[in-house]
């Protein structure tokens, strides 16, 4: 891998954005529920160019709508779906140092709420897709530049389980499938996988707090986190991060409601793995990592 050195800038890029959100939860009936939301956005984009003296300044504003409706179909199984806008600025110029369009978004989702053993427990499922537009993509004329064309998607799914087994047992664990690639680009094939994104990715946390006895107060727990492969690029296939497996010890102890001693180790059997990579670069994951703390609520 090629050495990390000092990067020199010649410009300067600022970013100020501000929002208001409006939000309701309609009870339609006894099993029926809608939310509306609205998100109003508003940015301004400065940039100057030290070499040419360029400069511009841009002010743009943004409706971002969701809405979601919740239906019971009966006491412990909920239904749910949601439609959602998303809007994130472009950072960067184009080959002629001006602004991109924002990128934007839109998502759908529908799943399902299962709650057992008298409502300690949750089963949660649901399956989503994801497309954004204006992404950045390379400039046909300009292979050192970009321009706002791409268009990207991702589709999936996740199963959840949250809750106490008994009251002193608690876990929570996750599966997700994702399935995130290229729709439209100027130099990728339709269908070419997102960099830094598993396809199968599992976590199980498991923690066990004594209620009583001499033990009053001590929570004990076991982390265990899998990925899976991942491509190293999205642009070029020339490499793939393998999948891993790594495990956390938890440990706790509150004595009393406002003060908690922890302790805790992060990838006890050391494992080495990739955890993210850009462009040629490969970053590590984190090494075994003992943590000692200390928390008091007020």
């Amino acid at each position: 891998m090629p050495e990390l050195n000092n990067i020199s800038t010649h410009d300067r890029e600022q970013l100020k954005s501000q929002a208001l959100f409006i939000q309701d939860q309609i009870h339609l009936t006894d099993r029926l529920n809608t939310l509306l939301a609205l998100r109003l956005e508003s940015y301004q984009h400065d940039y100057h160019n030290f070499i040419s003296s360029t400069s511009w300044s841009t002010d743009n504003h943004a409706v971002i709508p969701r809405i979601g409706m919740t239906y019971d179909l009966t006491d412990q199984l909920t239904a749910y779906a949601n439609i959602s806008k998303s809007f994130k600025p472009n950072s960067g110029v184009d080959r002629n140092n001006q602004g991109f369009n924002p990128e934007e978004g839109i998502s759908y989702e529908i799943g399902t709420k299962y709650t057992l053993l008298d409502e300690q427990l949750s089963f949660d499922t649901a399956i989503y897709y994801v497309k954004k537009e204006n992404v950045l993509t390379l400039d046909p004329t300009n292979s050192s530049k970009s321009i706002a064309a791409g268009e990207v998607s991702s589709k999936g799914f996740d199963l959840s389980l949250i809750g106490n087994i008994i009251p002193a047992w608690k876990i929570i664990g996750n599966y997700s499938y994702v399935d995130a690639s290229v729709n439209k680009d100027n130099t990728l094939e339709k269908g070419t996988h997102l960099a830094n994104i598993p396809q199968n990715s599992f976590n199980l946390l498991s923690i066990y707090e004594f209620k009583s006895g001499l033990f009053d107060g001590l929570g004990i727990g076991i982390n265990q986190r899998y990925i899976g492969n991942r491509k190293g690029q999205t642009a070029n296939n020339t490499y793939t991060m393998g999948s891993y497996a790594t495990t956390d010890l938890i440990s706790y102890y509150d004595l009393n409601p406002d003060l908690r001693f922890s302790f805790d180790i992060k990838n006890i059997f050391n494992k080495e793995y990739d955890d993210s990579a850009f462009n040629r670069y490969v970053y590590p994951g984190q090494p075994r990592t003992a943590k000692l703390g200390i928390t008091y609520s007020f």
